[in-house]
């Protein structure tokens, strides 16, 4: 059921370039997976390049072009943050122990051939059992803040009411601990394990599970709000809307974009939600939302599509975030846009809905993998190769591109980047990555070339710390740069920790 407004008030329109950049001052400061899909229908989250006020000059969704590394280390700031992320249901396995619930995953999971061999959560990565020895890992590679997310259903089995205070006590000894190693905890409220309680009463579709998300939000700020943190509310809210609403490969598995649409805002609300509890508590730390965000570049003829594509997968975000606006050319029946009706979709958005969205935080997490290109129709088409993830399309200077048009187009902020990685050539249990080391180079290459130009970034996290539960391609691909034995579950440093842990020693990125 959804709240709805009046049909007659008029949709909002972006503002314009110049009233983002004055519409209010920068914040107080103190997978992820993405599916190649066909036809008309629009892939993965798109960004570009600058604009026409940066300075290279092209427009926002045109490659930069004729950049070659240095023959010299590119060096980061002092007290540039480096660090490894994960997620609660793809690492931590035990996903009955201590009182947990069952997550839309649990359910997906056990539907058959929705996940690659059958896979579930357990084992994970036996994290929820292992989590000492992973510290004493982070430790080793020398990482300052370590990425995890907390599993709403080990909390709230049901997703409202008492809190399950085994599982808020393994979080608890767990954040102590990245604390007493000198590891600043960097916590994502919810990453895509919804509680499969409120799934039955509508989930995402529905206005209420934003209020449900929000007093959960303010357990786990009472619970760990003394730590000096980084909170992230929601995890890539576009995937699991699209992916698992609209595409129906992740849980929950539906195939409805009038749903996935209503998923975006009311996650979005969610999120606006959460902030104002953070704000209310005096908690310690900052907050933002983690958006996985990719640059698409028009082929010939394309370039309306791609605008769109621009709207449907990254503006219909960024804009509702950092500008308290929904772009008014994502959703409908043009090539690229999302096809749910506008209208439907506008009367979700009650009075004060984007003024909450749109409220100040400190920061954004910017997740970034590859690139795709957009022909006429909308869809994607290859433009670079691929990894062993076929919609991963790898170019680094697309990192750049996207890090200075956030730079350009939206309200100063810092900006993490939360996940940047690459799988593994195969399934197989291996510690000789050497792709995985070249791909890691050249991203924070252009990490480095971003804040030499003036971008405001402030981390660098490698996903993934561990092998693990690959979402529905199960245990089938392995990005962790440490290798996991799922039988045993032994940890092995891959050579692209090595690799990583000596950047992190040097705060800076040698030329291969």
């Amino acid at each position: 059921m959804f709240s709805s407004r009046p049909a007659s008030r008029p949709w909002r329109a972006p503002l314009d370039r110049s009233a983002r950049a004055t519409r209010r001052e920068g914040p107080e400061l103190d997978r992820r997976t993405v599916l190649a899909f066909g036809g008309a229908a629009v892939g993965a989250v798109v960004l570009g390049g600058c604009t026409g006020g940066g300075p290279t000059g092209v427009s926002s969704l045109s490659p930069s072009t004729g950049w070659a590394p240095p023959a010299e280390p590119m060096s980061f700031p002092t007290g540039y943050t480096w660090g490894a992320a994960t997620s609660a249901f793809q690492v931590e396995g035990s996903t009955t122990a201590d009182g947990r619930g069952p997550s839309v995953w649990d359910t997906f999971c056990a539907q058959p051939g929705r996940v690659k061999g059958g896979a579930t959560g357990d084992p994970g990565a036996d994290g929820y059992r292992r989590w000492q020895e992973d510290v004493a890992l982070m430790s080793e590679l020398g990482i300052g803040a370590y990425r995890f997310s907390v599993a709403w259903p080990r909390i709230q089995p049901t997703g409202s009411g008492p809190v399950n205070q085994p599982g808020l006590d393994w979080y608890r000894r767990f954040v102590d601990s990245l604390l007493d190693a000198g590891i600043r905890p960097a916590v994502t409220l919810f990453h895509w394990d919804l509680p499969q309680a409120l799934q039955d009463a509508g989930g995402w579709a529905v206005r209420d599970t934003a209020a449900r998300f929000a007093d959960y939000a303010t357990v786990m700020f009472d619970a760990l709000g003394d730590a000096e943190a980084d909170w992230f509310t929601i995890n890539e809210p576009k995937t699991h809307a699209y992916v698992g609403h609209w595409y129906g490969s992740h849980a929950p598995g539906l195939h409805d974009p009038q749903v996935a649409v209503a998923a975006v805002h009311h996650q979005l609300l969610a999120h606006g939600l959460a902030v104002e509890r953070f704000r209310e508590q005096g908690t310690t730390g900052r907050i933002g939302i983690a958006l996985n965000l990719m640059p698409v570049y028009p082929q010939a003829g394309a370039e309306e599509a791609a605008t769109r594509v621009d709207a449907a997968e990254n503006r219909l975000f960024l804009d509702a975030v950092l500008t308290g606006e929904y772009p008014d050319d994502a959703v409908g029946p043009l090539p690229g846009q999302v096809p749910a009706d506008p209208e439907e979709f506008a009367a979700l958005v009650q009075d004060g809905d984007m003024a909450t969205i749109g409220a100040p935080t400190d920061l954004l997490a910017v997740q970034y993998y590859g690139v795709t290109g957009v022909a006429a129709d909308g869809s994607q088409v290859a433009i670079h190769p691929t990894s062993a993830a076929s919609w991963q399309q790898l170019w680094p200077e697309g990192l750049y591109d996207l890090l200075v048009r956030l730079r350009d187009e939206y309200p100063a902020i810092p900006l993490l980047i939360t996940e940047n990685g690459i799988p593994d050539e195969t399934a197989d249990l291996t510690t000789d990555d050497p792709y995985r080391t070249d791909y890691l180079r050249e991203h924070f290459q252009q990490a480095a070339r971003a804040i030499a130009d003036g971008v405001p970034l402030e981390a660098h996290y490698v996903w993934s710390l561990l092998d693990n539960f690959e979402w529905a391609e199960g245990y089938q691909q392995r990005w962790g740069i440490v290798a996991v034995d799922f039988d045993t579950q032994e940890r092995t440093p891959k050579d692209s920790f090595g690799f990583y842990r000596g950047v992190i020693a040097a705060n800076a990125v040698a030329p291969a």
